[in-house]
């Protein structure tokens, strides 16, 4: 595959960049990213996505677009109020670049979906709301070998990892968190609050997170650094990194 000269000029920073390159380019533009919620996180990631030029992108949300989603979803404007968030986003994919593919699933995924969901994914990018949906995603991305990069944000803090249990010594994010949170009742934006550039911070993150994935393989940049999650704190601000261990009786990925 290669890239015609108008995709060259639009993705000549990249390009030019030794880490990236042009085959790097190419990888980008043949890879599949699964988008997990369209929201806070998922909305400034798509923005970054399809800005790299990666070629395929489904992205799955079931909710609606609502006034208090505009302080920080920014692919969405007061004419997608009441609209569904996934076909808004994919709309906003199209009018961005008519060269890229594009899914909305407007469904909500579980784990009795997330197979068929993810299915073709490369890489999953998950910056949903609660742990159920995520732990469902993760167990789902094991079973599928599908890496997963996870993004998510509370207040001021937020956590975006690369997971991999389907590798052999890899975590899986069932690994990070346990099975203490397969409930959906977690703390959420409307009772907590959360800075719109935070959102725009992680979910940033979490689409650099991504693209290593993509780039693993094809370029310098394609270390998906598995199993470290990287913590930022939004007040101080501040960033480390911990290594996530593999379970050896997690549920989703023991004995891989």
């Amino acid at each position: 595959m290669s890239l015609p000269p108008d995709r060259l000029d639009r993705f000549a920073r990249h390009i030019v960049l030794p880490e990236v390159g042009g085959a790097g380019q190419v990888a980008l533009a043949r890879g599949h990213v699964v988008l997990v919620g369209c929201g806070g996180i998922g909305s400034p990631a798509l923005q970054y996505l399809a800005a790299a030029g990666v070629g395929r992108l489904t992205l799955i949300d079931d909710d609606v677009v609502e006034a208090s989603n505009l302080q920080r979803q920014t692919i969405f404007s007061m004419a997608n109020l009441g609209q569904s968030k996934a076909q808004a986003a994919a709309d906003w994919v199209r009018h961005f670049d008519l060269a890229l593919e594009v899914h909305a699933r407007t469904v909500r995924i579980d784990a009795g979906n997330a197979a068929e969901l993810i299915a073709g994914a490369d890489v999953v990018l998950d910056g949903c709301d609660n742990f159920a949906t995520r732990l469902a995603v993760s167990d789902a991305c094991v079973k599928a070998g599908v890496p997963l990069a996870s993004a998510a944000l509370g207040r001021f803090q937020g956590q975006i990892g690369n997971f991999a249990g389907h590798l052999p010594g890899e975590p899986c994010y069932r690994c990070w968190v346990g099975d203490a949170f397969d409930a959906e009742d977690c703390d959420t934006c409307a009772a907590d609050g959360v800075l719109g550039a935070m959102a725009g911070m992680v979910g940033s993150f979490g689409a650099m997170q991504a693209i290593r994935v993509l780039l693993q393989g094809h370029a310098a940049l394609g270390d998906p650094q598995w199993g470290k999650l990287q913590l930022f704190d939004g007040l101080a601000p501040s960033l480390r990194t911990i290594r996530v261990p593999k379970d050896a009786d997690c549920k989703g990925c023991a004995g891989r």
